[in-house]
């Protein structure tokens, strides 16, 4: 089948689908992105009214994304560094002249003001008249400077855990927390009308600051990391003050891995804390609050989406909604699960198998779907082209380690004709492949049509089944995840015969172009080929927190970091690196495999 290159890029196959989608705090309005289909970058900014179902083009664009207000009554964006300020009750938006290009801009909480961060890394409000510098120098000259400064922009040790934003504003409207970058973070308050007060932490013993989170009737609340990431605190921090106070303490032997959406004050004051459950047999990413376990010792938590009243219980807390895993890690799905114990166990109630939801007042978002009190109002228009491939890859746990594996064979393959085995290792550990999500097999599925058997596993060393599962590979991800690897082909070729052994080929971009490189170069006995995109080659030349987190500090375990380099390796003729299209790659393993 012909299937042009361009067309291979799953975010082709939804860009005409609702994305970037935000609920206003009261449910009254549900603001999201959609462009006019599969090929059109352009995407424009929509609000739909809940109460009427009305949905409305409210900005043109092109938007790439936008910032609204507590109850989404405005919003602003930036198209070239021009600032635009959207009216989404009654539609129509206007230009706000600002001195220097605006990036990364945001409505206050009350929609009174908006800022904005400049290319030279200073942060500025406007109220649409005036414009004020509020930190960082206008000519950019601090932030040029050998160990200048930048504000209110993530710094590169903070994208490594996630953390894509630099400043947050207060529920008030009257204050901004800014992060300011050096050789180290920081963190400040600032007022719009000039005062200015310290976050106090031990920044020489935590320098990473992992998250931050300030919504309503809640004081600031920031994750900490030390270093080598064994340890951290969750802190809140009094903002008249800056002074901060312990709330919780992270701790692993190997890594501590935060919950995306924690920490974060639950209306009735408590703060939750996302951990891991590790006794009495328990193997769990779970929620905590003040000490009470929220979430049920089977249920993986991925994420923390918002809080949602109870339906037909007025008088009980609310709920949390998370998405979450369930005992099969293939499945992200979306659940509610209960703030109010009141003397019970954790309840968790499974929404729906969306992958992607949002949540403001009574009103939630499953999707394309729009529920209020749990009963579903509209469905929001897509433009999406439909998948070119329907595949349907054979799921299964195989090993005495049960590893998440899935083999998927042509559409026209008739049992008894063995094929050869294409052994995909995606993004490498830390992301996963065996899913139920179809887009992501689209790639794959014409692998397949070309002739294979496409065999993908989820190691050791991959979200979604355990902790203890995805964090065995502390300064061992060189060997667990390729053993589990080649045990998974192993043990697959006993259900699935007309695998053919004797000609395996691997691909994987990245980290997983990385393990791609050493399963050729180490164990060439069972792999023949491969294909490695844009492979890591030299760990020391990584991020320091991405690295170390998984190696170690280089120069406590060198000897790790040697076991670890795939540069030394390379050229190889049997492993394809430089950049090429998907017919440059089948044919060289056609090549070699024939």
């Amino acid at each position: 089948m012909d299937f042009p290159e361009l067309a291979m890029r799953t975010d082709r196959f939804r860009r005409g689908a609702p994305h970037g989608v935000v609920v206003a705090a009261d449910g009254a309005r549900v603001v999201f992105l959609r462009s006019a289909g599969r090929f059109d970058d352009a995407a424009a900014l929509w609000a739909l009214n809940v109460a009427t179902g009305v949905e409305q083009l409210v900005a043109p664009g092109p938007v790439t994304s936008f910032g609204v207000d507590r109850n989404a009554r405005v919003a602003s964006y930036a198209r070239d560094g021009r600032l635009f300020r959207v009216d989404l009750v009654g539609g129509g938006e206007v230009e706000i002249p600002t001195p220097e290009p605006a990036l990364d801009p945001r409505p206050d909480p009350m929609g009174r003001h908006i800022g904005y961060t400049t290319p030279a890394h200073c942060l500025r409000i406007t109220d649409g008249e005036r414009d004020e510098l509020l930190a960082g120098e206008p000519d950019g000259s601090s932030w040029r400077d050998p160990g200048g400064v930048a504000w209110g922009v993530a710094d590169p040790a903070g994208r490594e855990f996630g953390r894509s934003r630099g400043w947050w504003w207060a529920p008030s409207g009257s204050q901004v927390l800014a992060a300011r970058t050096a050789k180290a973070v920081s963190l400040h308050l600032l007022d719009l009308d000039g005062g200015w007060v310290d976050v106090h932490w031990d920044r020489e013993t935590y320098p990473y600051l992992v998250d931050v989170h300030w919504a309503d009737g809640g004081t600031p609340l920031i994750t900490v990391l030390r270093r080598m990431q064994q340890h951290g605190l969750v802190l809140s921090v009094d903002p008249r003050t800056g002074e901060t106070q312990v709330h919780a303490e992270l701790a692993d032997a190997r890594w501590v891995e935060p919950i995306p959406g924690t920490p974060r004050h639950l209306p009735d004051g408590r703060v939750l804390v996302g951990g891991e459950l590790a006794h009495d047999g328990f193997d769990a990413r779970c929620l905590v609050a003040d000490g009470s376990l929220l979430t049920p010792p089977g249920l993986y938590i991925r994420r923390v989406i918002g809080v949602l009243p109870r339906t037909g219980a007025p008088a009980a807390g609310p709920d949390l909604v998370v998405e979450a895993t369930d005992g099969d890690p293939a499945a992200r799905d979306i659940f509610r699960v209960r703030t109010s114990l009141g003397g019970g166990s954790a309840e968790a109630v499974r929404l729906a198998a969306a992958r992607t939801a949002a949540v403001g007042g009574d009103v939630l978002v499953l999707g394309n779907e729009v529920r209020r009190g749990g009963v579903a109002v509209h469905t929001l228009e897509s433009f999406a082209e439909p998948l070119p491939y329907t595949p349907h890859p054979i799921l299964e746990r195989v090993t005495d380690r049960h590893l998440p594996s899935a083999v998927l064979y042509p559409t026209d393959h008739v049992g008894g004709g063995r094929l050869p085995v294409l052994l995909t290792l995606g993004d490498g550990p830390g992301s996963q492949q065996v899913t139920t999500d179809a887009a992501q097999w689209q790639e794959r599925q014409w692998w397949a049509e070309s002739g294979f058997a496409v065999v993908s596993v989820d190691p050791r060393g991959t979200p979604g089944v355990a902790p203890s599962y995805e964090k065995v590979v502390h300064r061992r991800l060189a060997d667990v995840p390729l053993s589990d690897c080649l045990a998974a082909l192993q043990a697959l070729h006993g259900k699935h015969p007309d695998l053919d052994l004797t000609r395996v080929a691997v691909l994987g971009r990245g980290l997983g172009g990385w393990l791609a490189g050493l399963a050729v170069t180490r164990h060439g006995d069972v792999v023949r080929c491969g294909v490695a995109r844009d492979p890591v080659t030299d760990w020391s030349s990584l991020p320091a927190p991405f690295a170390e987190r998984y190696l170690g500090r280089l120069a406590d375990a060198p000897e790790v970091y040697a076991h670890h380099d795939l540069a030394g390796d390379l050229p190889h003729p049997l492993l394809l690196t430089a950049p090429s299209t998907l017919a440059e790659e089948l044919a060289f393993i056609r090549n070699v495999l024939s």
